[in-house]
């Protein structure tokens, strides 16, 4: 999917008067109501995500550090994170599902550009991570990928390719190191 406006495919704007006015005033009221607000207030911060059209489950924590670049292409499930000094690059949608960990200074990007158009086109490509994934510190979720249920992508791991579902990834590229197991019962935490 590309960029909604046809004045780009000559060399303009990728987004439209409308859409830029809106990410403005989105800064400013996250600048003033919610970015210098405590942590405890996570309720304040998601309401004010609502209100500019994100899709807020219930018990989703979002700090005020968390930099979202469009609210209405975000969807966030319940009992969610998004951590401190999260980057969300939402130009295209970034779906998260329920109880899903995205930990600090992680990035998530759901755009690139056609490098093979004169134009450098900007092509959106949305970004699915599937219930119970944790993406760990300083982590990157590039375009176009679905992390998979119950996934692991180590600190500083670069996923470029799809995460499949209860594994462990580290490494840039994202390499899968082993099937994510919890203690008690020794099985795939998904199966």
């Amino acid at each position: 999917m590309t960029a909604p406006l046809e004045a780009h495919r000559a060399g303009g704007p990728s987004f439209s008067i409308a859409n830029r006015a809106h990410r403005v005033l989105w800064g400013v009221a996250w600048l003033m109501l919610a970015r210098w607000t405590p942590p405890p207030m996570h309720r304040w911060r998601a309401a004010l995500l609502r209100t500019f059209g994100a899709k807020v489950g219930r018990r989703a924590r979002v700090y005020g550090s968390t930099r979202v670049w469009l609210p209405r292409n975000l969807s966030i499930g319940d009992q969610s994170v998004l951590g401190p000094r999260v980057r969300c690059y939402n130009q295209g949608h970034i779906t998260i599902g329920d109880r899903v960990t995205v930990s600090q200074d992680a990035s998530l990007c759901a755009s690139s550009h056609d490098v093979s158009d004169p134009h450098f086109q900007l092509v959106l490509r949305p970004i699915t991570i599937d219930d119970d994934a944790w993406i760990a510190a300083e982590a990157f979720v590039g375009p176009a990928v679905k992390v998979g249920a119950g996934a692991l992508l180590g600190a500083r791991g670069v996923a470029m390719r799809d995460l499949e579902p209860w594994t462990i990834y580290t490494g840039n590229p994202a390499t899968a190191l082993r099937k994510r197991r919890f203690r008690t019962t020794g099985r795939p935490a998904g199966g």
